[in-house]
Order: structure tokens, then C-alpha cells, then sequence
């Protein structure tokens, strides 16, 4: 007896690899090597700053602490979520992100958005209040407390130790809560998260009489 001719569309083994060598390859050129050949020569926007070692070593803790688990920093266009109208800022450009490597664009937003968090809370003292215990700040928050960035202890601070001021109902009497550098590097680079500069350079004013 002849043996049966296979059909175009049976699978064997060499099919199936190459069917998922070609669809790998195109979801590769589609979701990687096309968005970095559009994004690779974008500048940073005039506004944006460098950040310091400091800021760079608090984006560590950020990174060790889980903080990109419960918080975006990509605030989205009106037309995808009301962003602007929760205080969260425009919606970020790719220019933004010029000195983050890596990148802490977030899917989870457990909490707030945070790419504009130093323009909405720019205070110090209150940025390392609510790392010491969120609630004292935020009735009914469900952000953990970050108790081991901070030394508690009995007595006065010493020269040149930043104390956290927390509100009378959680302050204990003849207790000091001290930020470690840990704690004093993150806070620098939640307040150097501000991207409130314009997205885009302004347009220049053609000079008096020249043709649109």
C-alpha cells in the first residue's frame, strides 16, 4: 500500500518550531526593536534633571522595598483614565524617562501614581512621617510601614541626625525616631519625582510678517 501524503496543515515537529521561531521574531521586531528605533534619539525634556547619587541610591530602596509593586509611574492620557483629574499629573512622555535604567513604569496601582509625587507633597518631613507609619498620615491607608529605616530609641537625637516630627497622636514621650541614610536617600528621590515641566518645548514665534 502507498503511504497517505501528510496534509499541508499537519504539524510535526519542525512546523511547529518554525511557527514559533517566526512568531517570536515578530512580537520581538513589534514590542522591542521597533519601539527602541522610534525612542532611541528622543532627548530629555529641558526640564528634567539628572538625579544626584543620593537620589540614584534612594531609587535602589525604592527598587529593594518592592515600592514599583504598588505604584505606577506612567500618569495616563484623559481618554485612558481620569490621571490628571486625581492630581497625578499629564500624562508622561517617553523624554521622561531619559535617566531611568531601569525603568519603573509599574502595572499596579495598589496606591497612587508617584511620577509627580515631589511636586504634590514636596515636604520632607512629611514624606519620612508616612514611610515611618503611613496612617498617621492617611486614616485608613494600606501601605506597610517601613519601621527599619529608622532608628526608635529613648532620649535626644544627636548632632546632625534628622528627626521624623510626627503628629502628637503617634509621637511617644521621650521617644525619637531617627531616619537612617536609607530612609533619607529614598525620600530624595521621591521628591526629585517631578515632571511637571511642559511635555513639550514651546513652539517659536515666527518673526513679524513672515508667511504661516
Amino acid at each position: 500500500m502507498s503511504a497517505t501524503p501528510s496534509s499541508f496543515w499537519e504539524m510535526d515537529e519542525l512546523r511547529i518550531i518554525t511557527g514559533a521561531m517566526v512568531i517570536l521574531g515578530g512580537a520581538t521586531a513589534l514590542l522591542v526593536v521597533m519601539p527602541y528605533l522610534l525612542l532611541k534619539d528622543v532627548p530629555p525634556p529641558a526640564g528634567l534633571k539628572p538625579y544626584t547619587s543620593v537620589q540614584l541610591t534612594g531609587r535602589q530602596v525604592y527598587i529593594a522595598n518592592g515600592c514599583v509593586y504598588c505604584h505606577s509611574q506612567q500618569p495616563r492620557d484623559i481618554k485612558q483614565a481620569p490621571d490628571a483629574l486625581r492630581g497625578w499629573g499629564r500624562a508622561s512622555v517617553a523624554g521622561d524617562y531619559a535617566h531611568d535604567t531601569p525603568h519603573l513604569l509599574g502595572t499596579m496601582r495598589t496606591g497612587p501614581d508617584l511620577l509627580n509625587i515631589g511636586a504634590r507633597q514636596p515636604s520632607k518631613d512629611w514624606q519620612l512621617g508616612h514611610l515611618y507609619q503611613p496612617r498617621a498620615y492617611t486614616p485608613g491607608s494600606i501601605m506597610p510601614a517601613y519601621p527599619f529605616l529608622f532608628d526608635v530609641r529613648q532620649g535626644a537625637a544627636q548632632p546632625g541626625e534628622t528627626v521624623v516630627n510626627l503628629p502628637p497622636a503617634f509621637a511617644k514621650e521621650g521617644q525619637v525616631v531617627v531616619a537612617k541614610p536609607e530612609a533619607l536617600a529614598l525620600v530624595e528621590y521621591l521628591l526629585s519625582l517631578d515632571r511637571t515641566y511642559p511635555a513639550l518645548a514651546p513652539r517659536a514665534t515666527p518673526p513679524e510678517g513672515a508667511k504661516p
